[in-house]
Parts: structure tokens; sequence; C-alpha cells
């Protein structure tokens, strides 16, 4: 069984490490004496360290990790070809996510999702590549996934994000408190099921959305016209 840990770094980064009984993989390693630290309270040896995108926010721990534990660096596009990385014997799915970044994705593992800057708690990633199309399907995929799904995101903006999300569908407050009730933030997750309930840019195809989109003039047809409208309505 693989276990998450998240350790802030920065003014709101997210490192994390996925973790069994011996082995651990890194990813977004930013936090480094804190998970040198924990390496060595849990006997933990580091596989390796991994990112989910290039910007340097994500990046700027993966060598120094890689030089205090002696793990290799995992090269992102081989990361994206091989499309697993085994941790303990479990397989982690490499799912390419473009949209955020081109070179974008997230870790798939049992019941866990660590979404870099693709899908945040309550909100989305902006869209740097400026492939609305590519973010779309992304967004698309992950939605597939279980909806009990944990979603580990790569950086805290929650409390703005659930704040434009009740300017946007004010008739949502019910589950938008929920969902800001349910979060801890010693350990911050959704889960795609609170995701689907309060994020504007996973309800594209909510009526009420589309209402909004069309009252602004805005393409609202197709799925994916909503999503892009919502990306390009801010």
């Amino acid at each position: 069984m693989l276990e998450v840990r998240q350790f802030r770094y920065s003014a709101d980064n997210f490192a994390y490490l996925i973790y069994g009984e011996k082995e651990a993989l890194a990813v977004d390693g930013g936090a480094v004496h804190e998970i040198c630290a924990f390496l060595a309270q849990k006997g933990l040896a580091l596989l390796a360290a991994a990112n989910t995108h290039a910007h340097p926010d994500h990046t700027v721990g993966t060598l120094e990790l890689a030089r205090e534990t002696g793990a290799p660096v995992l090269d992102g596009a081989g990361l994206r070809a091989a499309g697993t990385v085994t941790v303990e014997g479990v397989a982690v799915a490499v799912l390419k996510t473009p949209g955020h970044t081109m070179d974008s994705v997230c870790f798939h593992g049992p019941g866990f999702l660590l979404s870099g800057d693709t899908l945040f708690n309550g909100t989305v990633g902006n869209c740097f590549s400026g492939d609305l199309a590519a973010f779309y399907r992304s967004i698309v995929l992950l939605m597939s996934l279980p909806p009990e799904t944990r979603v580990f995101a790569g950086h805290d903006y929650v409390r703005d994000s659930l704040a434009y999300a009740l300017f946007r569908e004010p008739d949502n407050a019910p589950a938008i408190r929920a969902y800001q009730a349910a979060l801890d933030p010693a350990l911050l997750f959704s889960s795609l099921a609170m995701e689907r309930a309060v994020n504007p840019y996973l309800r594209f195809d909510e009526p009420k959305i589309t209402t909004l989109l069309m009252e602004k003039g805005m393409p609202a047809e197709t799925p994916e016209e909503r999503f892009v409208s919502l990306m390009r309505l801010g």
C-alpha cells in the first residue's frame, strides 16, 4: 500500500513523497530538508526525484534532493514516454496532461492523484501553453478517474478558488461550504467528487454554467466550448 506525504515550501507550493515501507518517490521536491528528514525518520530509500512540469518553482529542489540522497532525477520526456513509475512494486501511472504547460504530467496511484498545476483544489491552472483544447482533454481525462480519488495539488490556492467558485455560482453555496468544512490545512487535499461538486472548471456541463456563458455571449454549445469559455472568462 502506497502513502502520500505532503510538504509545504515557499509561499504556497507543495512537495510530495509517494512511499511504501522501504521506498519513496519524490515529486516536485522543493522541501529538500524536510523530505530528507522524513526519509531518515522512516528508513526510506529515495528511488528517484521527479517533477510534474518544468516550471522553476517546482524543480527548485530536485537537483539538491538528488545530491543529498544519491537518487536519480527522472527526465520528464522519459517519464511521459514510459507512462508509469514503479514504487515498491506498485505501478504509478504518469498521465500526460498538457495545458498548463505542454510537458505537464500527473501521477495517479491507488486512490490518489498528484495533479501539479493542472488541477488545483477548487480551480485549475493557467493555460500557459496556449492550447486550451489540450487542457480540456487533460481535464476530461482526470474527471474519468474514480470519484473517491484524493487530489493533491501543486499549490494551496484553495481560499481564493472557493471565493471565485461562490462568485460564479452563488446558488452552489451549500456545496462550497461543505467542501471548505471538509478540508484540513495540515494535509490539504480534496476528492474528484468534491471537485465536480464545486470547481467551476469541472462543472462545464451544469445548466447554470451554460446559461451564464450564453448570457455573456460566449460559445457554449459543446462541453469543450464551455470549458474554453470558462477559461477565457477568468
